[in-house]
């Protein structure tokens, strides 16, 4: 794999501290590449950016669900209470609890959420890990198409399998196959392919494509949580479509086409919102109607403190 180059720097009090390396891409409306850093043709394991795409497969073979927790299935979640609760609701929905879910305990991944568990001596549990909106989508797609729900992880299960073939149809490319963190199969495509895919979904008119992308829409808060970067950007910039993924990748889409996926190669999560805003930015979209740019400028705000101040900032090199 070739090298990845700088695409953000870590300034304190004016000095170029560091940086985090990685790549970048974005296509035109014409699925074209606009523009790109890095190496954006070689393999990368999108994680749980891949989930809109693994949606919309279970769309496809079966799964009927409410936009919200349809939003829900293609979420890496908080761990907030409604999350948990939607969580219950999927199960339910098909007769089942959070027994059946194949994925691991966790605390939430919301800071604030996770501390108030941990003061109310509450232990990990299969609900309040961010994957499990997933996991019950993949249960309640086993009991629609009548497959069974026990190995719905293995990678030749016939839900794996459905998966699999609607992410290369989307990529354009042949996944790897290994596992998450969660349990499931972790796919692998480009950042190209992983950009291509998520415009699929965004300009998808009808069917399955719109219903995913509808869904994200009208409830990001199910898609991350109330306190997240990845809602205040799907607040921002009306009909768009963005998830992130561990290991510092993230990719975003709009309902004209264009598309941008990054990863940064150190994993650092705190370069992903920086240089995401910065890509959008450069593009034009803070300057679309509707779109709120101060919105999109304050995910990309990282500060770097100094004694509990601010003293610097993390600063895409786009």
């Amino acid at each position: 794999m070739p090298a990845p180059v700088p695409f953000a720097e870590i300034i304190r009090s004016d000095f170029v501290e560091g940086h985090h390396y990685g790549s970048a891409v974005s296509l035109s409306a014409d699925g074209t590449v606009s523009w790109s850093l890095g190496d954006i043709d070689s393999s990368i394991l999108p994680r749980s950016s891949t989930k809109p795409v693994q949606a919309l497969a279970m769309v496809i073979l079966g799964l009927d669900l409410p936009p919200d927790l349809l939003a829900l299935a293609c979420a890496s979640h908080s761990g907030e209470e409604f999350h948990q609760e939607g969580v219950r609701r999927i199960l339910t929905s098909v007769g089942l609890d959070e027994s059946a879910l194949g994925n691991i305990e966790d605390y939430p991944y919301d800071a604030q959420a996770r501390e108030e568990v941990l003061r109310r001596g509450e232990p990990k549990t299969r609900l309040a890990m961010n994957c499990s909106g997933k996991h019950a989508a993949m249960l309640a797609t086993c009991v629609a198409a009548g497959w069974p729900l026990e190995g719905y992880l293995d990678p030749e299960h016939p839900l794996q399998v459905g998966i699999q073939e609607v992410f290369e149809a989307c990529t354009g490319e042949a996944a790897y196959v290994t596992v998450d963190g969660c349990g499931a199969p972790a796919l692998s495509t480009s950042l190209t392919g992983l950009a291509r895919a998520f415009a699929n979904i965004a300009t998808a008119a009808d069917g399955p494509g719109a219903r995913v992308a509808e869904a994200m829409r009208a409830h990001p808060e199910f898609v991350s949580g109330t306190r997240r970067d990845e809602v205040t950007l799907h607040r921002a910039v009306p009909g768009l479509i963005g998830k992130l993924g561990a290991e510092a990748v993230y990719a975003v889409a709009l309902t004209d086409g264009r598309a941008w996926a990054l990863k940064a190669d150190d994993g650092g999560d705190r370069a992903r919102s920086v240089v995401m805003a910065a890509a959008l930015l450069r593009d034009g979209v803070g300057d679309l109607e509707g779109v709120d740019a101060d919105a999109i400028r304050s995910t990309g705000d990282v500060p770097i403190l100094g004694g509990g101040r601010r003293v610097g900032q993390i600063r895409a090199l786009l």
